[in-house]
């Protein structure tokens, strides 16, 4: 019967519909909090009767226009879809602020206005990547959604996620060593509990358990934005029934290709699914084999001590520690604790500008490290050995503490209090 299965799946999501010619309408509708927004229908030209239609839900990158969507959109008309590509909002959407649950509002919003289309007959939703985490919502909010087609839909936290995402960005790079946990994962923690990443701990399962809709969920098997096998064993494991997975090889997040257009195949699985189910015909649940992706890495909230006010406190002292070490003369026999001063204080300098360099420098096809050594980045390399330096001069400074006066004292005290620290950051291990 899997087989069975299998054979009729392949072939509907590779039937071609006739291609149609497209017509578009420009609407506005209205968010729950007041916003107006505006968007595009897509339709095939020409044709009487009602046409199944869907609205598309944003993902976190590009604009806030449905200029962005608009290749989706122009192609599932042609597949004699009914389109709406929507704006996204600006007011209370940012890289430290968003609400998937106020954005789920605003694609109902939407999705109320195209069932308003005279068109438009059954309707479900379509979100691309961050979209995959919104549309799941909205879906268990209005039973007029009557299917859901996931691209790129994550599985996983947004922070365990991105987590994931930073490091392979790193291995891309060639990056080996404790630089690739500490960025990845300490790093992007301490961003999190700082605020500075929105939304970071959302879980996606209770949503995905609710779903009560035929889910079409589609990645690309070279994905390397969201975990494509992981976040599919997610949704095979929460959603209830009706899921139907597949994987497009050699594609990537969004199913574009680099020239812009889409996936060979997309459009037309994509058509062939909303169309079968729309007319009442929803296929069995099948999934493909997952493909071959490295494991992502637990992130759980910061325990108090990793929190970024104890973080940032802790540098901040040292720095403040290993510098009043440096600008006083600390008297005869006491080169341990300045170099206890010196090394720490530049091993602090290279480890900050090593981690924001590569934050900075970030964007979806990688991170720019620099020259390598050891698969290392130059200055990542220095803030280790620098933080080496300064360890062992640190434990040097106890053998003479009973002669020390108090600033030799306080460099080595900052010393003992800087190596769980560095150990803790990567710059102590290999």
């Amino acid at each position: 019967m899997k087989l069975v299965a299998t054979a009729l799946l392949t072939l509907f999501l590779h039937t071609p519909a006739a291609q149609a010619e497209v017509k578009t309408t420009d609407i506005t509708f209205t968010t729950r909090d007041g916003q107006k927004l505006g968007g595009r229908i897509f339709e095939p030209a020409g044709t009487a009767g009602k046409r199944p239609g869907l609205v598309l839900v944003h993902g976190s990158g590009g604009g806030n226009s449905w200029r962005d969507l608009e290749t989706e959109a122009d192609a599932f008309a042609r597949q004699g879809l009914v389109i709406l590509a929507p704006d996204k909002r600006a007011a209370g959407y940012s890289s430290t602020r968003r609400d998937y649950h106020e954005l789920a509002g605003d694609a109902l919003a939407a999705f109320a206005a195209l069932k308003r289309h005279p068109s438009v007959g059954r309707a479900g939703l379509w979100g691309v990547s961050e979209g995959g985490w919104v549309a799941p919502i909205a879906a268990n909010r209005s039973t007029s959604v009557e299917f859901l087609v996931t691209v790129g839909g994550p599985g996983l936290s947004p922070l365990r996620t991105q987590s994931w995402n930073a490091a392979g960005k790193l291995d891309r790079a060639g990056i080996q060593g404790s630089l690739r946990s500490a960025y990845a994962r300490t790093f992007h923690r301490l961003a999190a509990d700082a605020g500075l990443f929105a939304s970071a701990y959302h879980d996606p399962a209770p949503e995905l358990r609710r779903i009560k809709q035929p889910v079409l969920a589609l990645w690309g098997a070279e994905d390397n934005q969201v975990p494509p096998a992981e976040s599919a064993e997610r949704f095979q494991a929460n959603i209830p029934s009706g899921l139907t997975v597949r994987f497009f090889a050699g594609a990537g997040h969004s199913l574009h290709q680099n020239s812009g257009a889409l996936t060979p195949g997309y459009a037309d699985a994509v058509g062939s699914w909303v169309r079968e189910v729309a007319a009442g015909r929803v296929p069995a649940a099948v999934t493909e084999p997952l493909p071959a992706q490295p494991r992502s890495v637990d992130t759980p909230p910061s325990a108090w001590w990793e929190s970024w006010q104890p973080q940032i406190g802790t540098m901040a002292l040292l720095s403040l520690a290993f510098l009043a070490s440096t600008v006083r003369r600390l008297g005869p026999g006491s080169w341990p604790a300045r170099l206890v001063a010196v090394s720490g204080s530049l091993s602090l300098v290279a480890f900050a500008y090593t981690l924001v360099s590569l934050l900075l420098s970030s964007t979806s096809r990688g991170v720019q490290a620099g020259p390598l050594l050891m698969g290392r980045p130059l200055t990542w390399l220095a803030a280790q050995l620098l933080a080496a330096v300064a360890a062992v001069a640190a434990l040097t400074c106890l053998t003479q503490w009973r002669a020390s006066s108090f600033r030799v004292r306080l460099a080595a005290v900052a010393g003992l209090v800087f190596i769980p620290w560095g150990v803790y950051w990567g710059l102590l291990v290999p």
